[in-house]
């Protein structure tokens, strides 16, 4: 007699992933990156970040397959990331501020002012790598993540279980990788000076902790899974996983590779 699969076993497939423990933000910590580098990092970081809040067809195609428990979960997580983009330019550009030493972002409320400032260190840095997208500034690993979450805007029943799985995994890692992550390399290092209850850095605080968003995220995308896990949408939930671990740690690793030297410190370009 067969076992039904567990959503415990992709859980555990996402905490065993290399991507969940990269030491990306160690190295940040380590080798205390200057602005440009920061801006670099900032830049790729929030137009991945940018790609995965919006639900585009995913809650709708979740309803027509009937499974309406997951996609009111679903629908919870994308209404509470709803106009966060704001916020995390602000902290960018106040992170960047303080790594210069220097207002090269003199209006964090201006947020297209910022995230062209973002760019243009992305573009001085990064722009010569194989593959960069110069209307974008993007690496290419980044784009490649970024499709994972454009798989959203289909409504086919199997891109939908697939979706879950993706789901699955981008809160675990946003809860338990990214949002510790940068709470470790932007407020514990010290480097920046900065803390919690800076009104710039409201963004980290409403996202970390027991009491922060990507906790209660998880939970309902743990839940949204387990609602429809069978032998039948095990496989794809797992692809979508792995679809996503695998696409985020590229980006990690040349992200790493590139501006941090892999924890190896240096001297990097100013603004």
């Amino acid at each position: 007699m067969s076992t039904t699969p567990s959503v415990q076993t992709i859980v555990n497939y996402i905490r065993d992933h290399r991507c969940f423990s990269h030491p990306i933000f160690e190295h940040w910590s380590t080798v205390a990156p200057g602005p440009t580098a920061v801006g670099a990092l900032f830049h790729q970081i929030q137009n991945f970040c940018a790609s995965t809040r919006p639900g585009r067809n995913f809650p709708e195609a979740l309803g027509s397959l009937k499974l309406d428990t997951s996609s009111h979960l679903l629908q919870e997580i994308v209404e509470s990331e709803e106009n966060h983009g704001p916020e995390l330019a602000t902290m960018a550009g106040y992170i960047m501020n303080r790594a210069a030493g220097a207002p090269v972002n003199p209006d964090l409320d201006d947020q297209a002012a910022v995230e062209a400032k973002l760019k243009q260190c992305s573009d001085d840095l990064l722009g010569s790598l194989p593959g960069y997208i110069q209307s974008s500034g993007l690496l290419q690993q980044v784009q490649t993540a970024i499709e994972v979450f454009e798989r959203r805007e289909s409504t086919a029943e199997e891109i939908t279980y697939k979706n879950l799985g993706t789901a699955l995994a981008l809160e675990m890692i946003s809860n338990r990788h990214l949002i510790p992550g940068e709470k470790i390399c932007l407020i514990d290092s010290g480097l920046y000076e900065a803390t919690l209850e800076d009104a710039e850095m409201h963004y980290l605080l409403e996202h970390w902790g027991e009491a922060g968003a990507e906790e209660q995220h998880e939970k309902n995308a743990v839940a949204a899974l387990d609602a429809i896990l069978d032998e039948r949408t095990f496989p794809l939930a797992m692809e979508g996983a792995r679809d996503f671990l695998e696409s985020l740690v590229a980006v990690w690793d040349v992200l790493d590779s590139a501006l941090l030297a892999s924890g190896q410190r240096r001297e990097l370009v100013s603004v």
